[in-house]
């Protein structure tokens, strides 16, 4: 008991920085899904420093406007090549669940891959300590990997 009162003591003041971006090849839609989570306060803080504007993910004032920095920021860190190719991402939505906020997207018109490379540097410039996540999912096989800040690069095969 004492144990975990300490690992939580410890993690309210060192924090961890991690985010999870999941790719997902949809071969009956012939698309790809792409969702990201990060902690929506981190989120928060990397779109007021990259735009110069108050960001309230939460309880937007002006919900196109948070729609349209969450894409361009994400759009600026998170890219997506399929089979050499550079996927455009079209932004689908967001929503909040408990204290992060989840990001979605999707490619139309891919009706088969064989290797995704993945550039991904979400919330490097906030953390140095940054921690992201990727799953990426095509014909049911499943394969992931992390990268550590300033590592920003992965490639996937199937």
């Amino acid at each position: 008991m004492l144990q975990l009162i300490f690992i939580s003591w410890l993690s309210f003041f060192h924090p961890f920085f991690v985010s999870v971006t999941e790719i997902n090849h949809n071969s009956r839609t012939q698309s790809v899904e792409v969702s990201c989570r990060m902690f929506y306060d981190d989120l928060e803080h990397a779109l007021e420093k990259q735009y110069h504007t108050r960001v309230d993910i939460v309880k937007p004032a002006d919900k196109n406007k948070v729609n349209q920095l969450l894409t361009d920021y994400i759009k600026k860190h998170l890219i997506i090549k399929a089979d050499g190719k550079l996927v455009t991402l079209s932004y689908v939505g967001y929503e909040i669940q408990e204290d992060a906020a989840w990001t979605y997207f999707e490619v139309k018109g891919i009706s088969k891959v064989k290797k995704f490379e993945v550039h991904d540097d979400l919330l490097f410039s906030e953390h140095p300590e940054q921690i992201n996540m990727l799953h990426v999912t095509v014909g049911g096989l499943r394969k992931s990997t992390k990268l550590d800040n300033p590592e920003s690069d992965a490639s996937f095969g199937f």
